[in-house]
């Protein structure tokens, strides 16, 4: 038995400086709106290009200003971009390398809630990414596949290969042992939600496929949860009693510094169908949940992995080449990261809290390796970059410092509550865009001649179209004509050398009779045989007849059979895919009741809390009910003392005005009767009106707000001047509401380089120095009385302008008709003049609070 080759990743060489390199592959795909009324922040200019625009609401520079900024990708593709033509663009030639023995690299990025898992995985009808790669793979390579365990893993991240016996005895060991978990046949039938997803008229196949090779693809699906790998397919013992949760994986190095995860399981899949099962498979483990943007966010980032092993065909082109070294193995990871989110947004809380923080600092190491990257190659430093922070860029650090081609897909959510997020997630995309990774090289070609496989087919064919022509095997034939001939007797030989020669001819034809009697002999045999087996096939016709009309009937039962077997196959199918679709929507309908009763748990927790704050705000609403209750009492207390002070004093201001009314009235009986006394005789001397007491006014003044005087600020005047202040050269504003009335009042006061104004205003007062205000109002014996009120103008630290009153001049007219205080002189003016003293009505002291001196013109 020949020895199994075995073929690993081969050792990247050290590349020299001048190796070519190549910037990391950034396209940007924006998804639709999820309402029309929606504000969208992102605008798509051109192919290549997009703009973002600050919400409204939202200031975007510290001055207040909106400020829009632009992004260019590889590609951008809008709204309406479809699942096809994103794989034309993207993936596709990433497949293509693939089968040319290079590695790539995809993953998707953005916010959650962008559209990551939909553009990487899809929906029926519409396949994302990765089953549009698995299509197309198994497309281009179906004819050229190897038979099962031919290629087979090591575990230490290579691939044995085998020969055709250990293959085959491998093949009967998994059929035999069906307690060992079996790799999905392509025989089975997909699940009903992958079986519709590529459309057979978006079908890809790659022309350029080696012939002379064989090929064998492998696959294996992990996650990266809280910074543990998981495992995805792997079948785990079920444990009723007691389940055990998964058991996370390691990260190693093998012999080339290659990293892989230890112990993960690798599937050899045969079809596009099996590949899309053992993916649902490991689909249904991966770890969602419901967050507050989004009803299914990925709780964890997830890598599909697509491994291609394949070796050359031998110089026959009818087996694998046994020699390792001409094994080459190359892989294509899909990667779906896990959105970043803030936890103000999703509110988060408990797992989802502890979750996010795993997310967003995972995140961060990878834009961390992207930032340090970047300046080392620009800048020609050489620091140290922090791979081994996160398992996502301490798995794939062979890609960035090794070769092969780096293509991420941005993923963007034009909705105006995650620019702030975009924005973040635009600037990470612009610099990773920067970075270059070296481009793979190609694999050395084997030096067989081309088109084997072809030859061989090719022989196979016309040796079976000889056969089928000859109507069964040709290696009897000649045998058993030999064996005939020699049977017969030999021919002497016929040379005639002389014409008198008579014995030759005699013997040849002695010799023709012995063959004609033997051959009349077999003859007569072979009539015999025919005639015997003649007779027996007469004997097998009549029982094949009998046998026959058995065989019809048995034919019609087993017609009403297989018509029964097909309606009950046809019903076994129908409820196979109703009890698929019916277990999915369980799964499902799991995943939602889990979700709604974390929700329940932490809905009821919130509404506890509230209750409680609840309960607390009515027991200081009470509180606060009791005090202003209190409050409103004094103040209700205060304004009735106070609106019984205001109606005291309003009172006594019209006992006064009365009482100067009947003064008046008793002097003007005075005078009548003065002028009556002269004419017919003395006359009794007016009685002296009794003033009203005081008491009841001091009781009442007493009585009033206890609050003090308020105290002057403004220096008094010194009174030793004569003239009016206004008399001077200075400039004045003279305010003269418009309420005043004119007196017609022959002196009036002029002042002279005066603005006259009815309201006061900052312009008139910064052009002048002085400023006297007109007021009118009723004097106690019912005359009208202006009052002059004089200031200086200043102006005021905030460069405003202020009047600092000084004086108070008031002007007072009398009609002379009008009953006086004064008395002319005369006989009885000593007297009347002390009457009119004493009689005067008690007039407020028209002196200002500040002791200003008033003066009066007569």
């Amino acid at each position: 038995m020949q020895r199994a080759g075995k073929g690993r990743t081969p050792r990247r060489p050290k590349k020299p400086s001048n190796i070519e390199k190549d910037p990391v592959g950034v396209y940007c795909r924006i998804r639709p709106l999820g309402g029309e009324d929606e504000e969208c922040c992102v605008e798509m200019i051109s192919s290549s290009t997009i703009q973002l625009h600050a919400p409204d609401g939202l200031k975007a520079n510290r001055n207040g200003e909106y400020k829009e900024t632009q992004y260019c990708f590889k590609k951008v593709f809008g709204i309406k971009t479809t699942q096809i033509e994103l794989f034309e663009d993207v993936a596709k030639p990433l497949i293509e390398d693939l089968i040319h023995c290079k590695n790539g690299l995809l993953f998707t990025y953005g916010v959650t809630g962008s559209g990551k898992t939909y553009t990487m995985t899809g929906s029926p009808g519409e396949g994302g990414l990765l089953p549009r790669s698995l299509d197309m793979l198994f497309n281009s390579i179906g004819p050229f596949q190897a038979k099962r365990f031919v290629f087979k893993p090591d575990e230490k991240n290579g691939i044995e290969v085998q020969n055709q016996v250990d293959a085959l005895l491998e093949r009967q060991k998994r059929d035999n042992q069906q307690s060992v978990p079996r790799t999905p046949s392509s025989r089975q039938r997909a699940d009903p939600e992958f079986a519709d997803m590529i459309n057979p008229d978006q079908a890809c196949k790659f022309e350029g496929v080696d012939e002379d090779c064989c090929y064998s693809v492998f696959v294996s699906y992990i996650e990266i949860y809280n910074n543990y790998i998981y495992d995805l397919l792997e079948d785990a013992p079920f444990d009723p009693v007691r389940p055990k949760p998964p058991q996370s994986k390691i990260l190693r190095e093998d012999q080339n510094h290659n990293m892989y995860v230890a112990g993960c399981t690798e599937v050899e899949v045969k079809s596009t169908e099996e590949a899309f099962e053992v993916f649902w498979k490991g689909q249904k483990k991966r770890r969602i949940a419901n967050t507050e943007l989004n009803r299914e966010s990925s709780r964890s980032h997830s890598v599909f992995t697509v491994k291609l092993a394949q070796a050359p065909l031998d110089a026959d082109g009818d087996h694998i080449l046994q020699d390792k070294s001409q094994v080459n193995v190359s892989q294509l990871c899909l990667v779906d990261l896990a959105g970043s989110e803030r936890t103000s947004r999703t509110r988060a809380e408990g797992s989802r809290l502890r979750e996010a923080g795993n997310i967003n600092q995972s995140l961060m190491t990878l834009r961390t390796c992207m930032e340090v990257l970047r300046e080392n190659q620009m800048c020609g430093t050489n620091r140290m970059v922090p791979y081994r922070d996160s398992k996502v860029t301490h798995l794939f650090k062979n890609y960035f410092d090794g070769e092969g081609k780096v293509r991420m897909v941005v993923c963007v959510n034009p909705k105006a509550e995650d620019y702030e997020e975009t924005l973040l997630v635009m600037r990470f995309a612009e610099m990773t865009q920067e970075v270059e990774v070296a481009r793979p090289v190609d694999r050395p070609i084997c030096g067989l001649t081309p088109g084997r496989r072809q030859r061989n087919q090719a022989f196979k064919d016309e040796l079976s179209r000889r056969l089928e022509e000859r109507g069964g095997p040709v290696n009897g034939d000649p045998i058993q004509l030999n064996q005939l001939i020699e049977s017969l007797p030999p021919l002497p030989p016929c040379e005639l050398s002389d014409p008198s020669d008579d014995q030759t001819l005699p013997r040849l034809m002695e010799v023709l009779e012995r063959r004609y009697r033997i051959r009349q002999k077999m003859t007569e045999q072979f009539n015999q045989t025919a005639n015997n087996m003649k007779y027996t096939l007469q004997q097998f016709e009549s029982q094949f007849s009998s046998k026959e009309n058995v065989l019809h009937d048995q034919r019609s039962k087993l017609g009403e059979k297989d018509k029964v077997i097909a309606n009950q196959r046809t019903e076994i199918e129908r409820l196979e895919k109703k009890s698929k679709t019916l277990e999915y929507k369980i799964d499902i309908l799991q995943k939602t009741t889990e979700m709604y009763e974390q929700d329940k748990r932490s809905l009821q927790q919130e509404l506890e809390g509230r209750e409680q704050r609840l309960q607390k705000e009515l027991a200081e609403r009470r509180r606060m009910e009791q005090r202003m209750q209190g409050m409103v009492t004094d103040t209700k207390l205060k304004w009735e003392r106070e609106c019984e002070r205001r109606v005291n004093a309003k009172q006594l201001e019209l006992q006064n005005k009365l009482w100067v009314k009947d003064e008046k009235l008793k002097q003007l009986k005075a005078i009548v009767t003065e002028n009556g006394g002269a004419s017919g005789g003395p006359a009794e001397p007016p009685r002296k009106p009794e003033r009203p007491s005081r008491e009841r006014d001091r009781n009442i003044v007493e009585k009033r707000s206890a609050s003090p005087t308020p105290l002057s600020t403004v220096p008094p005047v010194h009174p030793m001047h004569r003239r009016s202040h206004s008399a001077g050269g200075e400039k004045w504003v003279d305010h003269k509401p418009a309420s005043n009335l004119d007196l017609d009042t022959v002196m009036q006061p002029i002042i002279p380089n005066a603005i006259k104004v009815s309201t006061p205003n900052e312009k008139a007062l910064s052009k002048c120095h002085k400023y006297v205000l007109r007021h009118q109002e009723l004097a106690s014996d019912g005359e009208i009385e202006t009052k002059l009120i004089k200031g200086n103008v200043f102006k005021t630290r905030g460069g405003g302008q202020a009047v600092e009153f000084t004086d108070i001049e008031t002007l007072k007219q009398e009609d002379p008709t009008a009953p006086s205080r004064k008395r002319r002189s005369g006989s009885r003016e000593g007297p009347a003049q002390t009457d009119d003293i004493e009689n005067r009505p008690p007039v407020a002291n028209i002196s200002s609070s500040h002791g200003y001196q008033k003066r009066r013109r007569p």
